[in-house]
């Protein structure tokens, strides 16, 4: 049991260390589901702790609440009390306190990198993976719809919740020393359109920040319809992690 926020269930993570005395850097996994749906134990690619093992990282699989049980910035706050835990931790649980990574995919990208571009000290992230994870909720369309997933998210019409809605989006977090970032998205993404992903790295770069983007030719969200194997990008995932972590 990771976090207790008073009047909510108990929050959980599942840790896969790899085999030996380590210390390993650890991959936080933030699922996806539009703020509304998904759990820790669902991933894109039916491998993924398996390769990532392999690859000597130890994989965090983060419970956090959903916009109906409340709304943000309690998703975040759920994902930093993941990050202190394990830091807390580190030593009993064999894993690095200073190589800590996020891989977010989906609405569970925007958690995972705003957590990245806000964190301090006991709470920072070393670098950040997102997969097909929308950058800024502020420019949607729909604003005046309370009914949309991230309206709920934020706990009404965007159009009344500008500020806040810029507050919520890696976008307009972006500052000098953010950690290094991977996208990865799929170029014929309706949901998080894959136009989204070329701004944000844009934005990065333009603040002295690394970002990557490794476009997945032909793919929609959740990489349908792909010319490759998801496990590649799994391990393309980790390539980038090992450069900047190792």
């Amino acid at each position: 049991m990771v976090s207790t926020p008073l009047g909510y269930r108990p929050l959980h993570l599942d840790l896969h260390v790899p085999p030996g005395d380590g210390p390993f850097p650890v991959l936080l996994w933030v699922h996806g589901g539009g703020w509304m749906t998904g759990s820790r134990v669902w991933t894109v690619d039916q491998r993924f702790h398996e390769r990532m093992v392999a690859r000597g990282y130890a994989v965090a699989d983060v419970d956090y609440r959903l916009a109906l049980e409340a709304t943000y910035p309690a998703q975040q706050a759920d994902v930093d009390a993941a990050v202190r835990w394990l830091r807390h931790h580190a030593e009993a649980l064999r894993i690095d306190p200073g190589r800590f990574a996020v891989l977010g995919e989906s609405a569970g990208g925007q958690i995972a990198a705003v957590a990245a571009l806000t964190g301090t000290g006991d709470t920072a992230i070393q670098a950040v993976v997102l997969w097909y994870g929308p950058a800024d909720l502020s420019t949607l369309e729909n604003q005046d719809d309370p009914f949309m997933f991230p309206a709920i998210l934020l706990g009404g019409p965007l159009a009344e919740r500008t500020a806040f809605a810029r507050l919520a989006s890696p976008m307009h977090n972006i500052h000098p020393d953010a950690p290094p970032f991977l996208l990865v998205h799929g170029t014929e993404d309706e949901t998080v359109p894959f136009a989204e992903a070329v701004a944000f790295a844009e934005a990065l770069r333009a603040q002295g920040v690394r970002c990557d983007v490794l476009p997945v030719e032909g793919a929609g969200h959740v990489f349908t319809g792909a010319s490759v194997e998801v496990g590649t990008l799994t391990e393309a995932s980790a390539d980038f992690l090992d450069d900047v972590l190792k």
